[in-house]
């Protein structure tokens, strides 16, 4: 029975995920959750007793998780940060295009929906974010990139201070991309960001 909770539970998420991702927290309902997961209802009080927040949040965590997982695994085969940020803005479009544009970051939509009205959900994304921007970063020190740019830094700043700024830089042009991508259905706006980072990260 455990493994089968466990199961259903996983395909919940799975399908808050996609539906949420695709049409934002407020454009989705929770029948249509438990329907795509192909679910009771009992289902979703009995594992999510925090009712419609606590699904969406850890919808969000798990895609959070997801593109944890991508940067590390790229990160471990492109260790310079001057090719790890192409190939993750080429793994988010392909994502993207073979999701017919419904997809694009997996946090996004619901940021901008939560920013200033859910508090809970407002800190999922923004520690999500954090992660990505951390790993980011950790990138532009492993290649030096930090240290390298620091001749040039204000006197006040630091090598970690050029490594975030920098590493947040790069992320706001992701997630720029992403989203003007998927405003015009097209991977251009991704393919210009992907030309001038590898120009920032030269």
């Amino acid at each position: 029975m455990a493994v089968k909770g466990d199961e259903t539970r996983a395909r919940i998420i799975a399908a808050a995920r996609t539906l949420v991702e695709a049409q934002g927290s407020h454009g989705t309902g929770l029948n249509e959750v438990l329907a795509v997961a192909g679910a009771p209802r009992g289902s979703l009080y009995h594992h999510f007793p925090g009712g419609k927040d606590q699904l969406v949040g850890e919808a969000l965590a798990a895609a959070g998780r997801e593109v944890d997982a991508m940067i590390d695994d790229l990160a471990g085969a492109l260790p310079d940060a001057r090719d790890l940020v192409p190939a993750v803005l080429d793994a988010l479009a392909d994502r993207m295009v073979a999701a017919g544009y419904a997809k694009g970051c997996p946090v996004a939509t619901v940021a901008l929906e939560v920013a200033s009205s859910n508090e809970q959900l407002r800190r999922v994304c923004a520690g999500i974010y954090e992660g990505w921007q951390r790993r980011l970063a950790d990138a532009l020190r492993a290649d030096g990139h930090a240290a390298a740019d620091h001749l040039h830094a204000d006197e006040h700043d630091t090598a970690d201070d050029t490594a975030d700024d920098l590493a947040a830089t790069v992320l706001a042009m992701i997630e720029g991309a992403l989203v003007l991508a998927r405003a015009s259905r097209s991977r251009l706006p991704i393919e210009r960001v992907r030309r001038q980072v590898v120009r920032l990260l030269a």
